[in-house]
């Protein structure tokens, strides 16, 4: 699984064969420039996951219930799962937490709604758990983690994905489930991984995460491209004869003819 926010990279990811895409709510600041999660709204990812559910023949794909989407009752749950399910084309949404989000689980499976499950660290509830810090370490959280994933199960979600989890604890987590775990700095034994692509590629400025392993630095290859263009633009190197259209020579005599001496005027 990685995650997509537009068409065209959507339409490139299904291509090379990925199993599932995520429109993540990540797009706040990867897309958006946000600093966190929380100022995206149930538009912003009903804008995205359209054109990614249009580029996507193969993929499963799932698009974030935003943050307060979901929240502040059972039925406003239902109804913005709905919302993103019938507007967009996913084939399922996901939202964050653990038992006291398990009767919104519970309510939008039984709507016919897929649900895949988030804990760990969940970004939407960054205030609370006081940053971006792994997630389970204590005996007690451990714990509270463990019955949460049970929970979430339990409630209908067909997956759920575990990031910032101490290794051991996602293995010991993924023996138990019966539903697939997908992992994000959750180490190898998860059914499955995510990450975002912006990472994966060097596109996102800054430090990344520990969990994340640079598969290009696209990033680098862009900002040459960006500067050539520039330069070329500049010079007049770009464009040539091989990027220009032609017109017949007679009607451009035409014309010129016609209008020339009248410019000169």
């Amino acid at each position: 699984m990685l995650t997509a926010y537009d068409y065209s990279t959507a339409k490139l990811m299904d291509s090379c064969g990925i199993d599932a895409l995520l429109v993540g709510d990540s797009l706040g600041m990867v897309m958006l420039g946000y600093d966190s999660t929380l100022p995206v709204t149930m538009d912003d990812m009903i804008h995205h996951a359209k054109a990614v559910a249009r580029g996507s023949e193969r993929a499963l794909v799932v698009a974030d219930m935003p943050f307060m989407s979901y929240q502040v009752s059972v039925a406003e749950a239902v109804a913005n799962a709905g919302r993103l399910l019938k507007e967009t084309g996913v084939g399922a949404v996901k939202l964050e937490g653990g038992a006291e989000v398990c009767p919104q689980i519970e309510a939008i499976t039984r709507a016919s709604v897929p649900v895949m499950g988030h804990l760990g660290l969940t970004p939407q509830s960054i205030h609370t758990l006081g940053g971006y810090k792994v997630q389970g370490k204590d005996r007690d959280r451990a714990r509270r983690l463990v019955e949460d994933a049970r929970a979430v199960e339990r409630a209908g979600a067909f997956a759920a994905v575990l990031e910032c989890v101490p290794a051991g604890l996602a293995a010991l987590i993924t023996r138990l489930l019966q539903i697939p775990t997908i992992g994000i700095g959750a180490g190898a034994d998860c059914d499955g991984q995510v990450l975002v692509y912006q990472d994966m590629l060097g596109l996102y400025p800054g430090k990344k995460p520990r969990f994340v392993k640079r598969y290009a630095d696209a990033g680098a290859v862009m900002e040459r491209a960006f500067r050539s263009y520039i330069e070329e633009t500049e010079s007049g190197l770009f464009p040539t004869a091989e990027h220009a259209f032609t017109i017949d020579e007679e009607i451009l005599n035409e014309l010129k003819t016609h209008y020339e001496p009248e410019s000169r005027s």
